[in-house]
């Protein structure tokens, strides 16, 4: 069954990524953090397939990037220990570090779960209208990466078939092996680009006014969840005016207390809003069970 959150219209996905990553590289509050990775690791799990192996990365990059930061950056008042003749290992900078890495490892994982849910004809939809070059070029080249990077990986487990591999060998052939690797994939990407725009051409692509066809249409429950994801932007960005995500690290650690009333709501307003797929996904789930059970 698919997430229900992919039925959504594209409008509502691509208001909610923008705002998930925009948020995810603007707030460093450990509250506001805390909230991103949870919300960001639930959705992705829940989108995903193939789920260990990108969170396993993710979790050794959070690890390695708050480690590795005081040793670049030895600010902070709290000195946890020492090392290389005096060097200092500070509790701020350990703070620090795993604030900007817990934003890195949010930016990533919303990315992923967008690349899965954002398909090219959602995003032409939403911009082919406004940029319809722009956006055809843009889906393009995000379909024809991932594209010609399996094709490559065919290009050699086939030479690998025959015996022809470099693998184990010198660095010349290993280096002569991949010149034909690629010499191979751009003689089959150029003949994939003939053939796209003699197609094109045959259908008539370029000969008269652009037209758009389009299968998504708004219904009363998107338009009721696009003005809840607003009311939750204008609380986010009030509390983000007023101060309630302050925090600093360096060189002491200050962080900005959530008690009063537009700070709480600002966290509550963030937290709804990063629900929204976990949220969509967990009620369709507990309506499946309950008709499952009534049968």
């Amino acid at each position: 069954m698919k997430h229900i959150f992919w039925q959504y219209h594209p409008v509502i996905h691509l208001i909610f990524y923008i705002g998930t990553v925009l948020s995810g590289m603007l707030f460093m509050h450990p509250a506001f953090l805390a909230c991103s990775i949870i919300f960001s690791i639930s959705c992705y799990m829940t989108v995903a397939k193939e789920k260990r192996r990108f969170l396993s990365g993710m979790l050794l990059v959070f690890l390695l990037l708050s480690v590795l930061n005081p040793v670049f950056n030895p600010s902070g008042s709290h000195v946890l220990f020492t090392y290389m003749a005096g060097r200092h290992y500070t509790l701020e900078a350990l703070c620090y570090g795993m604030a900007m890495a817990a934003m890195f490892v949010t930016v990533l994982t919303w990315f992923a779960s967008y690349q899965i849910t954002m398909t090219s004809d959602k995003f032409l939809y939403c911009f082919s209208r406004l940029l319809p070059a722009v956006s055809m070029v843009l889906t393009m080249v995000l379909r024809f990466l991932p594209l010609y990077g399996r094709h490559l990986k065919k290009i050699a487990d086939a030479r690998k078939g025959i015996g022809k591999s470099a693998e184990n060998g010198t660095l010349k052939e290993r280096t002569e092996d991949g010149m034909l690797l690629v010499s191979a994939l751009t003689s089959w990407a150029l003949e994939g680009g003939m053939v796209t725009s003699s197609a094109m051409l045959s259908r008539g692509y370029g000969s008269g006014s652009r037209t758009s066809f389009c299968i998504y249409k708004w219904r009363g429950k998107e338009k009721c969840l696009l003005f809840a994801m607003l009311a939750d932007i204008v609380l986010i960005v009030y509390c983000m005016i007023k101060g309630g995500a302050f925090v600093s690290y360096l060189p002491v650690l200050e962080i900005a207390d959530l008690s009063d009333g537009y700070r709480m709501a600002g966290l509550i307003g963030y937290a709804a809003f990063l629900a929204i797929p976990t949220a969509a996904y967990v009620m369709e789930e507990i309506r499946w069970f309950i008709l499952r059970y009534r049968m």
